[in-house]
């Protein structure tokens, strides 16, 4: 099978031909549809974090296809079903987060791509168990994305609590600001998209949002003061300093999402614990989601609540497709069609 390979950290992909892998007791073999390229995946093939990943290994981790093996013991999914591979590929199911539904805290946890060979390949083995079924009313293109920018700014709305009529800004209008913007309306928001090219700002006008903001031209703080405030901030940009430009959006009793993972090379987040106390701010980590909440992203697609902007890449031009990533050159997420 074809794959594209991590063989050095910091280095281009290589694309390898493997063999096809045979699923182990409790996995499944899935069949590659589509695999969308998340900007984590580029993290972890430049080992920009402080846990890094160990060559080689495929990363992806937005990868939809169909299960064409199972392995011993696996009786809840069959041959045929078409299943979507996301970032917690497996859990240990009985810690205390595990069993509280918050799965994606779980210390044992392996992620796909990253500790385990993940979708950018023709093939991929996964848990079973963690798999996620895809409705027939989603596309495998639609999916991809889904499965990971989706679940990701889905669940930081959720943990944020938005009330409607409360005023959230999205910091970061690409893969995952663009869903960011649909799911903070769905929940009755008066939505601010706040980027850094003319493109990304009007795909959010078209996506619903009320206002935007060029954070290229103007401080995007005041400009956010000026319309009140923010009641909740989505941090999306990968950049501390986008995430303290964010923070400083806020109006009193605030919340600040952070969800985007700058490199460590970018430093810290500087919190003004004066602000912080004085004016109410909380701060929320928010770290993807859960097997039910990727469910219910899908069904909200197949209900028509929401549209996915997607561009369609061969696997094979994986580095080029990293290159437009990192130099704004894409309209929101690129999908690999294998």
């Amino acid at each position: 099978m074809k794959a594209a390979v991590v063989t050095q950290l910091g280095s281009p992909l290589a694309m390898e031909d493997r063999p096809i892998p045979s699923p182990s007791a409790g996995r499944v073999l899935v069949q590659i549809e589509a695999s969308g390229l998340c900007h984590t995946d580029i993290h972890a093939a430049n080992g920009d974090w402080p846990v890094r990943p160990v060559p080689p290994f495929v990363p992806g981790h937005e990868g939809v296809g169909v299960i064409t093996e199972v392995g011993e013991g696996v009786t809840h999914r069959k041959v045929g079903d078409r299943v979507a591979i996301a970032w917690l590929g497996h859990a240990c199911g009985h810690c205390a987060h595990c069993i509280s539904g918050w799965e994606t805290l779980c210390e044992q946890q392996q992620n796909s791509g990253y500790s385990i060979d993940g979708a950018f390949a023709e093939y991929a083995v996964a848990d079973a168990d963690y798999v996620v079924p895809v409705p027939d009313g989603v596309t495998s293109l639609d999916a991809a994305p889904l499965t990971c920018a989706g679940l990701t700014t889905y669940k930081a709305i959720k943990v944020a609590h938005v009330t409607p009529g409360e005023r959230v800004a999205v910091f970061g209008v690409g893969g995952l600001g663009h869903l960011a913007v649909q799911y903070a309306r769905l929940v009755g928001a008066e939505v601010i998209a706040v980027d850094v090219t003319d493109e990304k700002l009007a795909l959010a006008r078209q996506l619903g949002a009320d206002h935007t903001v060029d954070a290229a031209r103007t401080d995007a703080a005041e400009a956010i003061a000026a319309l009140g405030g923010a009641d909740v901030v989505i941090a999306l940009a990968a950049s501390a300093r986008a995430f303290e430009q964010a923070f400083a959006s806020l109006r009193r009793g605030g919340r600040l999402v952070c969800v985007g993972l700058p490199p460590t090379s970018d430093g810290p987040m500087a919190l003004p614990i004066f602000d912080t106390v004085i004016k109410g701010i909380s701060v929320i980590g928010s770290i993807v989601g859960t097997r039910a909440d990727l469910a219910e992203v899908f069904r909200l697609h197949e209900l028509g609540r929401t549209r996915v902007i997607a561009e369609q890449r061969k696997l094979d031009e994986v580095n080029s497709a990293i290159f437009d990533v990192l130099h704004h050159r894409t309209s929101a997420r690129i999908v690999f069609e294998l």
